[in-house]
C-alpha cells in the first residue's frame, strides 16, 4: 500500500478506525495487536513479546493478555464487515462452546473474523514454535487437539434469517473484500458509492 495500512483512508476515516468501529458496534471492547505507538490514542495496544511472527503471533499475544474466555479477532483490512456478523459469531461461540468460530461465504470458510477460546493459546503457540505461522491452519490444529471441529457459520444463512445485515445494504459476498492493495481500496470506495452513502463502517 506504500504506507501504514492501518492509516489508509477509506470514506474519510483510516482503516483502523473502521475496524475499531465494527468491534465496538458489536458491543466489544477493542484493543490493537501489533499496532504502532501512533495508534495508542485510538485503543489499548497489546504488546507482542515476540514481534515479527506475523498475524498468528499477534493473536497469541492478544490471547495471553486477556483473562476473558474468548476473544474476537478482526484484521484492519476488512472494513466492510457489519457489526451484526461479529455479534452473531460471538454469541454462537458462547452458546456452542466452540474453540474456533469463523464464517463462510459462497461455501468458503473465511479466516477472519474469528472467535477463539483462550484454551487454544498453548496450541497456537506450539504451531508458532514449530515454524507454522498460518492462521487458519493453526486454528484447525488447535481445534483438533482440543477434540473439536472449527465451527463454520454460513453468512448466507444469517442474512436469510435476519441475524446479520449490512447497514448500507451491501450483499454478503462483498463484506469480505480485503483492502490490502490499491485495487482493493478502489473497490471499497466503489462499493461505498453503490451503497449510496460513502460512509461504510462509520463510527457512530
Amino acid at each position: 500500500m506504500g504506507e501504514d495500512k492501518a492509516l489508509v483512508n477509506l470514506a474519510g476515516q483510516p482503516l483502523v478506525v473502521h475496524a475499531l468501529g465494527i468491534l465496538r458496534g458489536a458491543g466489544l471492547a477493542a484493543s490493537l495487536a501489533g499496532g504502532s505507538s501512533a495508534l495508542a490514542a485510538l485503543a489499548p495496544l497489546v504488546q507482542d513479546s515476540q514481534p515479527g511472527l506475523g498475524p498468528l503471533g499477534g493473536i497469541c499475544a492478544a490471547l495471553a493478555s486477556t483473562a476473558a474466555r474468548r476473544a474476537v479477532f478482526l484484521p484492519i483490512d476488512l472494513p466492510l464487515l457489519p457489526a451484526s456478523l461479529i455479534a452473531y459469531l460471538r454469541d454462537h461461540a458462547r452458546i456452542t462452546g466452540s474453540s474456533v468460530t469463523v464464517s463462510s461465504v459462497n461455501g468458503f470458510a473465511q479466516t477472519f473474523p474469528a472467535v477463539l477460546d483462550r484454551a487454544a493459546l498453548p496450541l497456537l503457540e506450539a504451531e508458532l514454535e514449530a515454524g507454522r505461522g498460518g492462521c487458519f491452519s493453526g486454528f484447525q490444529a488447535a481445534a483438533g487437539r482440543l477434540g473439536r471441529q472449527i465451527s463454520v457459520v454460513p453468512v448466507e444463512m444469517l442474512v436469510q434469517s435476519g441475524h446479520a445485515a449490512h447497514p448500507e445494504g451491501l450483499p454478503a459476498a462483498r463484506w469480505f473484500l480485503n483492502v490490502n492493495s490499491p485495487e482493493g481500496l478502489r473497490l471499497a470506495h466503489e462499493y461505498g458509492g453503490q451503497a449510496g452513502s460513502g460512509k461504510l463502517g462509520r463510527v457512530s
